[in-house]
This record gives C-alpha cells, structure tokens and sequence, in this order.
C-alpha cells in the first residue's frame, strides 16, 4: 500500500483575463469548485491507477458525509483522518489567467492541526504539502519515503529541510523549488541532487528530469491541449508511484508520470480526469511506442 500525507481541500479555481500584479484589480470569467489539496490528488491519482492507498490527512467538522468524503469512499482510499471538528476543511484558492499563469491563495483551516498530530511510521509513503515538522517526524519513522515540498516551501526552516532530505529515497519538485531549495541549503543543484538517490524535476511543457545513480534523463511531457494547469503535478506523482510500486524502473515511471499529467490538465478540477491503468497504457503506448514493461 501507497500511504500519502498531507492537504485534503476544496479547491476554488478561478479565471481570470490577466493577474492583475500588485495594487490591480482585475475581473473574474470563471469559478468552478472541485475536489483538491495535494495529498488527496495524489491519492485520487494513485487509487483510480488501481492501487491501494492510504490517505493521512486533517478533515474539517463540514468534511464527514460531504460529497468529497462519498468520492473518496468511492475509490476506496483508506481515510487515515483526524476530524478537526471546530474547523473547515483547508481550502486553495486559486486564480488561472488567459497566458496560463497561476497564483495561489490557500487556506489551511483544518491542517493547522498538523503540528500537534501524531506522525505515523509507515513503510511506503509520500508526503505531499503540509506542516513541515510533522513531515520531519514522517520521514524519520518511515521505512522508504518521497518527498514534494511544493507552495509549501516557504514554511521550511533550513534545519527541517536537511532532516527531510536525509531521510528520502525520492525528491520531487519543479525547477522553482529546486533552485529554492539550492538557495536555502547553501548548495549548488548537482550537490544537491547527489545528495539523494532519486531525483525528479519537473519543468511544464519541457518535461521533467530523472536523476538516478548519478546518471540524467530527460522525460518530454506529453502534448494535449491544455485546459487547467492545476493538478498537473500531483497526477504525475501519482503515476509516478504507482509505477514505482509496481517495480517499474524509474525512467518508465516518470513516463507514466508524463502521462497521467496530461489527463490531467485536459480537464478542469485536479480528480476530474483521472485515468485508469489500461486508459494510461493506451497513451503511454501511442505516445512512448513502447509496449515494453508497462503491462501490468
């Protein structure tokens, strides 16, 4: 079993013509609500990929029998969740605009709560975005752990990013974290990378970069017409995963990766368009021409 910690949330995506920038306005053209956070796309990712997942996440008191709580249920994702009753679910707003630009504006509500939570030791876990001393005490318990600090870098002191990244198996992040990590750590990116065994960079349309065993590899992203960034990443953690569970060599993982993130951006909401194995398979095939090792 995959378990995955961090954000459950209810994402606002809003579009916008332009981001306004600082002391501008601007008007709205769209606002959907969908499921989000995270921990939870990923573990959405993983389970709809047909693996099993457990999810160790803080829910607010309007989470219990919401429709989120029923879609969850429906891919049978273990809720490893504390209910923090006096509180509302954590909540991202986020503004897209005509050029494909994001901000971000998120709310933690219930996941304040993670600080003081009980960080459990388990044998395959990622932790996805939330409270940083809680993802150390993760790290230090769990047997084989990834690691995707994501808008959640800012949080991290320098002395809780060097215990996470001395006890993971796998790095994740897209190239603005990376070199932000390199600025808090004092370190150039290739000592930073040969200081773990696995990195994965990923970097929008130009793909993503697999450092394993001191050898590179360039992964192109998959080309689909695009319709929301947000979720990209968390599908191709996912894919990634599940691929890696299954005992996938890295490079194919970070194909799966690749694909499972293009399904994911052709539809608005970050769970909306979540492929199966055999619906990921059939583009990896078209798009990789590899039948390969991806079979099962």
């Amino acid at each position: 079993m995959i378990s995955v910690v961090g954000h459950t949330a209810v994402d606002h995506l809003f579009r916008v013509p332009k981001l306004p920038g600082r002391h501008n306005s601007t008007y709205i053209t769209g606002h959907e609500v969908y499921f989000g956070g995270g921990a939870a796309n990923i573990a959405a990712g993983i389970a709809m990929l047909g693996e099993r997942c457990r999810l160790v996440s803080l829910v607010g008191g309007d989470f219990p029998g919401s429709d989120y709580d029923r879609w969850l249920h429906s891919l049978e994702i273990v809720q490893d969740f504390t209910q923090v009753k006096d509180a509302r679910t954590a909540t991202a707003y986020v503004f897209t605009d005509d050029d494909g630009d994001q901000e971000t504006f998120f709310e933690w509500g219930a996941s304040t709560a993670f600080s003081r939570a009980e960080a459990p030791a388990l044998d395959f876990v990622h932790m996805a975005t939330a409270d940083p001393d809680f993802n150390v005490r993760v790290a230090q318990k769990s047997k084989f752990a990834s690691f995707d600090p994501g808008q959640d870098l800012l949080r991290y002191t320098r002395d809780q990013l060097e215990i996470i990244l001395a006890n993971i198996d796998i790095l994740f992040s897209n190239n603005h974290e990376m070199d932000r990590m390199c600025e808090m750590l004092g370190l150039e990116r290739s000592a930073l990378v040969a200081s773990i065994p696995m990195t994965v960079t990923t970097r929008g349309a130009e793909g993503s970069i697999l450092c394993v065993d001191g050898e590179e590899f360039h992964v192109p992203a998959v080309a689909v017409e695009a319709v929301d960034p947000t979720g990209a990443g968390d599908g191709y953690r996912a894919g990634f995963l599940t691929a890696f569970r299954k005992g996938h060599a890295p490079l194919d993982c970070c194909r799966v990766g690749a694909v499972v993130s293009s399904f994911v951006v052709e539809r608005p909401g970050t769970q909306t368009n979540l492929p199966d194995w055999e619906r990921m398979l059939a583009r990896y095939r078209k798009v990789f021409d590899e039948p390969g090792e991806i079979i099962v």
